[in-house]
């Protein structure tokens, strides 16, 4: 057998003793080894979210969250850790973790190259920050963390055959900023029919990816196109105060961040807004109603970052287990 970018590795031991998958462990083990020194710098806390819970962030884009039995409870698995870094802020002002997370994808992201099932996610939070502060935090993270990767890892990269000139731009750390009101723009001018109250779509991701030679964000998206942690703007009713990190050369969104819902009044109408029901997150609308932190933060994906920096052809190549959409495997 030999290995099918849609459907995985052939099997585990060829995937395991590839000499591919060695230099790209290696690379994306110095990329997070770069963000833990640059977030421990900047006075962030490493923390340890749970991996089940009485509820999760709702998924998006179709995926499904999974059940656990937790003693006689329906517990889930968790697609995020967003509710749990809210919660964390309580003991920390500025905390981050990289923590798997499982959604069970809809079968037709099987032939995205870019979609798991299970992936890890490095997950960033800072109280009292504002969308732009988590955006320039971002931006400045992962310049960091691609200039020690490429700068301490050259053999790796020769062994991917990556060329490590083309991040000359990413890492000056300067990304464009575009809106999603520009973005929508740009992609109707390219003939892609992108909805302008929608998230970008992957084709819409991928058009304006393969534009740029570098990464760069789109902010503020219109409300209804995500979910209930993320802020409405008090001063333009109807746009989130969010963003998307996007990167350059067609490999489309690597990390997306907002400004939180924090306080219980406006959290249980954008709930009901996004058709959840509020009393699945007791818990955490307890720790609302008696009050927790303002913050922004964001969650770049540990596999489809490493893919970009690395260069691979699909993002299960990222990953020591992969778990493809719809594909049984170990």
């Amino acid at each position: 057998m030999t290995e099918n970018h849609l459907t995985g590795p052939a099997n585990p031991r060829a995937h395991l003793t590839s000499p591919a998958l060695h230099a790209t462990l290696r690379i994306q083990n110095k990329l997070l080894a770069a963000a833990r020194d640059h977030l421990a710098e900047a006075g962030f806390t490493e923390i340890h979210p749970p991996v089940i819970g009485p509820v999760t962030d709702p998924c998006s884009r179709g995926s499904k969250q999974v059940d656990v039995d937790y003693y006689g409870h329906r517990y889930k698995l968790m697609t995020s850790a967003i509710l749990y870094k809210q919660a964390s802020l309580l003991a920390f002002d500025k905390i981050y973790c990289i923590a798997p997370n499982v959604r069970l994808e809809p079968l037709e992201t099987a032939d995205t190259s870019r979609h798991l099932a299970e992936f890890h996610q490095l997950d960033v939070e800072w109280a009292g920050a504002s969308k732009e502060q988590a955006v320039q935090l971002a931006e400045d993270l992962v310049a960091q963390m691609v200039r020690r990767a490429v700068a301490e890892l050259p053999q790796e990269f020769d062994v991917l055959g990556r060329d490590v000139g083309m991040f000359a731009g990413l890492v000056k750390g300067v990304f464009p900023r575009i809106t999603h009101a520009e973005a929508v723009e740009r992609l109707h001018a390219l003939g892609h029919g992108q909805s302008p109250d929608a998230e970008l779509d992957w084709d819409g991701e991928a058009l304006l990816s393969a534009q740029s030679d570098r990464p760069f964000f789109v902010t503020d998206y219109p409300k209804g196109s995500r979910g209930f942690t993320d802020r409405e703007s008090p001063t333009a009713p109807g746009m989130l105060r969010n963003f998307d990190l996007i990167a350059s050369d067609g490999f489309g969104e690597l990390c997306s961040g907002s400004e939180r819902t924090f306080e219980y009044a406006e959290a249980v109408t954008r709930m009901r807004e996004t058709g959840e029901n509020p009393r699945k997150y007791s818990w955490y609308l307890d720790l609302m109603r008696e009050g927790i932190p303002a913050s922004a933060g964001f969650g770049l994906g540990v596999e489809r970052f490493t893919r970009y920096v690395a260069g691979l052809e699909a993002v299960w190549q990222a990953n020591a287990f992969p778990k493809l959409p719809g594909v049984v495997s170990p």
